[in-house]
């Protein structure tokens, strides 16, 4: 009972976060006497240029299939067998419950496979777990091309943070307080660990599950292949964001070094722990839209919203239509023999 309290305050905690920093982004839009923000955010939309959010979509679908593929690999090396169709349902029904579930995608889907294919969910899952270390991986090649191709307007942009470096100013102060803050986290988080045995035994478990992971890409058949799945689902999410930029007047002309950026920003932004990184992507992006590129504060608020709002309609559609699909699969399956008397766990 204690622990559903627990779950249920830490949710509202999450909710409430999220309605402050959405809010807290709208105050930057400024409308006209008889005119509200929401009018305004509408207008946003009308303007933008739907064959380029149109070409975002596609983007988005190939990127989700790639996806489903990648993870089918895993699956594959870990000696489990699905197709690709029942994949991409679960990847999709995952990424709805993300909306809703900050970080809940990654169990549903799993759980979602089992229904399908009678997967276990701790294999499934350390496959996700294997999939997480490689998107982190090039998140962080992202945001080293990103430095290397805008390093004086990011170091410009941080130095505008409201936290100023302790240990000097410039380049060389940053980069050392960052040091000392990953020291000291490190520290702190060490001290915690050996006073609390009960989130000791479940960083062990956490750990487990990335060896089993590790272990599963070692064993690929093909390990070129997933890397090559890895490069062209970044380059996807890269486009998406290029896509976007372009179908709006305000920041069309943006050019390559600015999509890298921002979409650096977005990235981080949205590996917040809130749902579909909402509230972090709204003041973030426009912060850096603002601050790096000279975009009015409230067209960068607008480009945001409508920008979120259109990959968020386009995960709820998605997800919805696979959880259709999912449950006409399993009526299906009904008549049919059980594949295998395994159940569940956690």
């Amino acid at each position: 009972m204690g622990s559903r309290i627990r779950v249920f305050v830490q949710y509202i905690l999450i909710l409430a976060a999220t309605a402050f920093l959405v809010w807290f982004s709208l105050r930057a839009i400024h409308v006209e006497e008889g005119e509200n923000k929401w009018d305004y955010l509408l207008k946003t939309w009308y303007r933008a240029d739907k064959f380029w959010l149109l070409v975002m979509l596609v983007f988005v679908m190939i990127s989700h299939v790639l996806r489903a593929e990648r993870w089918r690999m895993l699956l594959k090396s870990a000696g489990h067998s699905t197709s690709l169709y029942n994949g991409f349902l679960s990847l999709m029904v995952g990424y709805l419950v993300n909306l809703v579930i900050p970080r809940g995608g990654e169990v549903s889907r799993c759980f979602n496979l089992y229904k399908l294919n009678r997967i276990p969910v701790e294999v499934s899952f350390g496959t996700v777990v294997v999939e997480r270390i490689a998107d982190l991986f090039f998140l962080v090649i992202v945001l080293a091309l990103a430095f290397v191709v805008e390093a004086d307007k990011l170091f410009g942009f941080m130095e505008t943070l409201p936290i100023q470096p302790v240990l000097g100013r410039g380049k060389l102060g940053l980069i050392v307080t960052v040091i000392v803050v990953l020291i000291v986290i490190g520290l702190i988080g060490f001290y915690i660990l050996k006073r609390n045995q009960k989130l000791r035994d479940r960083v062990r478990n956490v750990w487990r599950g990335f060896k089993t992971g590790l272990t599963s890409v070692l064993t690929l058949e093909n390990k070129g292949l997933f890397i090559l799945h890895s490069v062209v689902i970044w380059a996807l999410y890269f486009l998406m964001s290029y896509a976007v930029i372009r179908a709006f007047d305000e920041t069309a002309h943006l050019g390559f070094g600015a999509v890298l950026s921002l979409f650096a920003i977005g990235t981080i932004a949205m590996a917040a722990p809130l749902p579909g990184g909402a509230g972090s992507y709204h003041v973030l992006l426009p912060a850096g839209l603002s601050l790096l590129y000279q975009v009015p504060q409230a067209d960068a608020v607008a480009f945001t919203f409508v920008f979120h709002g259109w990959q968020t309609l386009i995960m709820i559609v998605g997800g919805v239509v696979s959880l259709i699909l999912t449950s006409i699969l399993l009526r299906k399956q009904k008549t049919a023999p059980p594949v295998s008397d395994e159940q569940p766990s956690a």
